[in-house]
């Protein structure tokens, strides 16, 4: 099945040029289009996309607005977002991922990069622009307004930290297979393990407490030999 998206720009012809993109891209379809953000919200509600595309400024409700709208804390049937602007600002970004988009890109991505983002969106992953990733998670590490970071609620193993890291480094699961000689389902496995410890929602919010609690920063995960 095709994975279902629902697209969002005041700008017509920037929205028409990511519809005519996402269309072309196989088992990708647009399936409805805002000009507003709040225009946006309803209309994802109404059709529930796999992924929304938002762009970050929208009259009426911002796209952080709308992302945190469909996919913030509390929401209980989240719909994946990814936010895209033509500003590359860290304040956009981190504003992004603490609403709980699962990628961040800027428009002049091109297509590839784009469809690589709504699908991970669909599949619960998240892709941010390789420009800004480390840039922003060490900007910002620790200062959000969610006070410290929480504290997992059983230690990870060595090797869940080794993929933390990687994690936050923007290492894919084919990456961390080819890395750490394990197969998809062991990394898919040790991922949802250390999720679920730390309480992230996804492998953005995994790879903001990894820096919020140093881990990157230090260059390497706690612990000893690595167990699989």
């Amino acid at each position: 099945m095709s994975i279902r998206v629902v697209v969002a720009d005041d700008q017509e012809i920037v929205r028409t040029g990511l519809t005519m993109i996402l269309d072309a891209q196989p088992g990708i379809e647009v399936v409805g289009g805002a000009a507003d953000g709040r225009e946006a919200v309803e209309l994802a509600r109404r059709l529930r996309p796999e992924v929304c595309l938002f762009d970050v400024r929208m009259p009426r409700v911002d796209g952080i607005e709308a992302t945190r709208a469909l996919a913030g804390p509390g929401v209980t049937d989240p719909i994946a977002v990814v936010v895209i602007t033509v500003f590359d600002l860290d304040d956009y970004v981190y504003s992004a991922l603490k609403a709980g988009a699962r990628g961040f890109l800027l428009k002049d991505a091109g297509p590839e990069l784009l469809a690589q983002a709504v699908r991970a969106a669909a599949a619960g992953d998240a892709l941010i622009a390789p420009s800004v990733t480390a840039r922003l998670l060490r900007t910002f590490a620790g200062t959000g307004p969610a006070g410290p970071p929480v504290q997992p609620t059983d230690p990870l193993t060595d090797r869940e930290e080794q993929i933390l890291v990687a994690v936050a480094r923007g290492r894919t699961n084919g990456e961390i297979c080819a890395e750490f000689h394990i197969t998809l389902s062991t990394v898919k496995t040790h991922i949802a393990s250390l999720m679920a410890k730390i309480g992230a929602r996804n492998r953005v919010e995994a790879a903001m407490w990894a820096y919020e609690t140093d881990r990157v920063r230090n260059g390497s995960g706690r612990g000893g030999a690595p167990r699989r």
